[in-house]
C-alpha cells in the first residue's frame, strides 16, 4: 500500500468534511486552531512540491527517519513561525477558501509524489534523500497531523490503522526501543511524542522509558 498517498488522502478527506465550526476549535498543536492547522497543511503541500521540484546530484545524507529532528521540548506556540501561520490562516476569512486551497496545492502535492521517480534524488533542509525515503518520512507528518485535526473532534475520522502502525514503528525506531505492547498505536504516537500525558500506571508500564519522553518530532 501507498502509504504516503493513502495518509494524504484521509486527512485532505478529513479537512473536507469539517463544518465550518470545527475551524475555530482547538487543534492538537499547541495555540493552533484547526483552522491554523489546516494552513499548515497547505504549507506542508508546498514544501512537498518544492523538494520534488529541487533535484540534488550528491549521495543522499538521511533517510525517512533521519529526515526528522527529535528534541523533549514540546512547542509552546510562541515560535514565530507558528505565529506566521495563525496571521495567514485568518487572512482566508472563510473556511471554505481554506479548504480549497487545500485541495487545490494538496492534490497537486500528492500527484506529484505519485509521478516522481521513487529512487531519484531531491534536496530539502540542507538534506539529500530519495524520493522514496521523503513520501515515507511524510507519513509520518500526515498522520502526526491527521491526530492533532481531531485532538477535539471525536466524531471526525482518524489516520488510518496501515498510517498508524507504520508511524509507531518509525517512532520506536526513533526512540530505540519499544512501547509496551498494550499500548495503542494512537497512544503510542500520542504520548510518545509528547501530545498528550501519561497517566500514572501508563508511566509505571513505560519504566526508563518514561523519562526520556517526549520525542518532539519536527
Amino acid at each position: 500500500m501507498d502509504l504516503f498517498s493513502h495518509s494524504w488522502a484521509a486527512l485532505r478527506a478529513a479537512v473536507a468534511e469539517l463544518p465550518d465550526e470545527a475551524f475555530e476549535q482547538p487543534s492538537g498543536c499547541a495555540g493552533w486552531l484547526v483552522r491554523d492547522l489546516v494552513c499548515h497543511l497547505v504549507i506542508d503541500a508546498q514544501d512537498v512540491l518544492i523538494t520534488l521540484a529541487t533535484p540534488a546530484t550528491t549521495e543522499p545524507t538521511a533517510d525517512a527517519v533521519t529526515y526528522w529532528s527529535v528534541t523533549q521540548q514540546p512547542p509552546t506556540g510562541d515560535d514565530p513561525l507558528d505565529a506566521l501561520i495563525v496571521r495567514l490562516a485568518a487572512a482566508y476569512e472563510q473556511p471554505n477558501l481554506l479548504t480549497f486551497h487545500l485541495d487545490d496545492v494538496g492534490s497537486a502535492a500528492g500527484r506529484a509524489a505519485e509521478l516522481a521517480d521513487p529512487d531519484a534524488l531531491v534536496s530539502t533542509q540542507d538534506m539529500v534523500l530519495t524520493v522514496r525515503d521523503f513520501r515515507t518520512a511524510y507519513v509520518l507528518e500526515w498522520t502526526l497531523h491527521h491526530l492533532d485535526l481531531i485532538a477535539h473532534l471525536p466524531d471526525v475520522a482518524g489516520p488510518p490503522a496501515e498510517a498508524l502502525a507504520h508511524c509507531r514503528a518509525t517512532l520506536e525506531t526513533i526512540a530505540g526501543t519499544a512501547f509496551p505492547a498494550s499500548y495503542s498505536d494512537r497512544d503510542v504516537l500520542l504520548v510518545g511524542t509528547g501530545r498528550r500525558a501519561p497517566t500514572e500506571a501508563e508511566v509505571a508500564e513505560l519504566g526508563a522509558l518514561a523519562e526520556r519522553l517526549p520525542f518532539v518530532i519536527g
